[in-house]
This record gives structure tokens, sequence and C-alpha cells, in this order.
């Protein structure tokens, strides 16, 4: 492939990794990871509820992974109620799972930006070999998809597996217990998930520029070694 065909490439990487890297620390600091209806069960039970008496009991929440918001509805009309994650609800959450997700995301920014910058480097510069040739914008780019898939599948079994939603609604509810009626992931999650599949998207863009796969060998190169060490 050409020079000028192969820097386009290049550019197009880098500029992909560096868009990922802006739209992950984004959608860090929202709180639209989840959304979801919660019911007032308790409250539902007291007065018998049924059909159209249900919508008295039923509020909203959304979070992210440091803030989010819930409404609850006893009967009473929607209360309000802003939480945060630290230090509020680290006894109430699997913290361990929460932390590792904010800590992938990390991850996942840096090496999107270092991704964007060596793709930038070999666009306009005289690349390396090893980590600033390709063998290096196929790591940056496998790390940061890995750690794109790993938050999904992390943060995925936190709401779904460890019912994250209802651990929310009732934190600090004595008399009253809530349910999750329904929950959706919302548009921060299926950034991580569009971000993964740029970073897959870029090592297939490396690999068009012609460049071959890391850690393999070509059949011809094996046999003009093979050649040369009969020669000696």
């Amino acid at each position: 492939m050409p020079a000028q065909q192969k820097k386009i490439i290049f550019c197009i990487g880098g500029v992909l990794s560096f868009a990922c890297a802006l739209g992950t620390a984004a959608a860090i600091g929202t709180q639209r990871w989840v959304k979801g209806v919660i019911l007032c069960k308790t409250g539902a039970l007291l007065v018998n509820a049924t059909g159209q008496e249900l919508e008295k009991f039923i509020g909203e929440i959304q979070y992210g992974l440091f803030h989010g918001e819930r409404v609850r509805q006893c009967g009473l009309g929607g209360r309000p109620f802003q939480f945060s994650f630290f230090p509020d609800l680290l006894k109430s959450i699997p913290a361990s799972i929460h932390v590792s997700v904010i800590l992938f995301c990390t991850v996942l920014i840096i090496f999107a930006l270092v991704g964007a910058g060596f793709f930038m480097f070999n666009a306009f510069g005289s690349p390396y070999e090893t980590l600033h040739g390709p063998v290096g914008l196929y790591l940056w780019s496998f790390v940061a998809c890995s750690c794109g898939c790993l938050v999904m599948i992390l943060f995925s079994s936190e709401v779904k597996i460890h019912h994250l939603s209802e651990k929310i609604a009732n934190f600090n509810e004595g008399s009253f217990t809530f349910k999750t009626h329904s929950e959706q992931f919302a548009n921060s999650f299926w950034i991580i998930l569009v971000c993964s599949l740029v970073h897959f998207l870029n090592t297939l863009l490396i690999r068009f520029a012609g460049f071959e796969f890391p850690f393999s060998k070509s059949k011809d190169s094996g046999t003009i070694t093979g050649a040369a060490d009969l020669m000696y």
C-alpha cells in the first residue's frame, strides 16, 4: 500500500482512538448508565393496588458510576433523592466490582490516548520497531478493546446478578421495600460498547494498511532463514 494511504489510515485510527478517550471520559461523569422503574412493594400491598392505582407507587431511578437520582412514590407523590456511591453506598453495593469498573474505565482512557498518539506518530513520524511500530498499535488497540469489554461485563453483572438497582432503591429505607419493575442500560453504557468496537476496528485498519498480525511469520521468510542456516 502506498505511504500516503497508510498515513490516511493511521490518521483515521488516531482520531477514532482520541474520540473514544473523550467519549469514555464523558461517560464516566454522567449518571446515564442505567435507567429503571421501581415499585413501592410495601405500599402497593397495603392498599392492594391494581391497574392504574399502581402508578401512584411507581418511581424512577437513574445512576452512573459515581452518583444518581431516585424518585420514590408510595402513594403520597414523588420524592426525589440524590445519592452518591462514595462514600454513601459502599456498604450496600458490591464495592470491589464497582471500583474495578471505574479502574478499567480509567485504563481504557489511558490506552486510547496512548494509541491515538502512536497512530499519529506512525502517520507523520518515522516509526520504530516493536512498540512504536505496528506491533505497538495492535497492543494498544487490543488492551483498550479488552478493557471496554471488561467494563461492560463487570457492570452488567453488578446490575443484573447483584441487583444493584434494588440495593440503591432500598438504601436507608426502613419501613418500605422497593422492587425493580424494569431497568435498561442507558447512553453512557452503550458509549463503552461503541468504543470497544472502534478499537477492534482499529486493529482491522492496521491490518488493512498492510501489516501482519503480531508474531505471525510467512512461509517464505522461514524458508529463506532455513536456507541461510544451512549455508553456515
